[in-house]
């Protein structure tokens, strides 16, 4: 299964909620409040996204996160990889230096390249905008047209 790390699914949230109001400096505390997170996980997301250069760290009494960027300008891609790391489905893929002991054998690997770059790819065309806007409620795909034998003539 291919599943989003925990931190990184709590990340945008955060990030999400930030964009409500963007040039606004948010403390960690009523972050954590207003999104139900535990202010330890909070604030070591905030850390990371400060770090990677995606928040701004406001000190002193009054002080917090704002966003670095407009909300149109930050990608999904980037707040995944601010927590996770480098985007990798596999070992293999993981940017630490380590070549997988496979590699030579494994005609799989140049695919497993191309998909990841896809999917890469794919995080990167969404920005913090357009995640953050809740696909409305009344939301629906158009129904689907009965069809019946009598409708085709012999």
């Amino acid at each position: 299964m291919i599943r989003l790390s925990r931190l990184a699914d709590y990340a945008v949230l955060l990030m999400s909620h930030m964009t409500r109001q963007p040039k606004e400096v948010h403390a960690a505390v009523v972050l954590a409040d207003k999104t139900h997170l535990p202010m330890p996980t909070v604030s070591k997301i905030l850390a990371k996204m400060a770090r990677a250069g995606l928040l701004e760290s406001v000190r002193g009494r009054d002080g917090g996160y704002r966003l670095a960027f407009s909300p149109r300008d930050i990608t999904v891609e980037q707040i995944i990889s601010a927590v996770d790391g480098p985007i990798a489905l596999t070992i293999c893929l993981e940017s630490h230096g380590v070549s997988c002991k496979l590699e030579d054998v494994c005609p799989s690997q140049p695919n497993w390249r191309r998909i990841n770059d896809a999917l890469r790819h794919a995080l990167s065309g969404v920005s913090l905008s357009e995640i953050s806007n809740p696909v409305p409620l009344n939301f629906a795909l158009p129904a689907r047209t009965q069809v019946s034998a009598s409708d085709f003539p012999d």
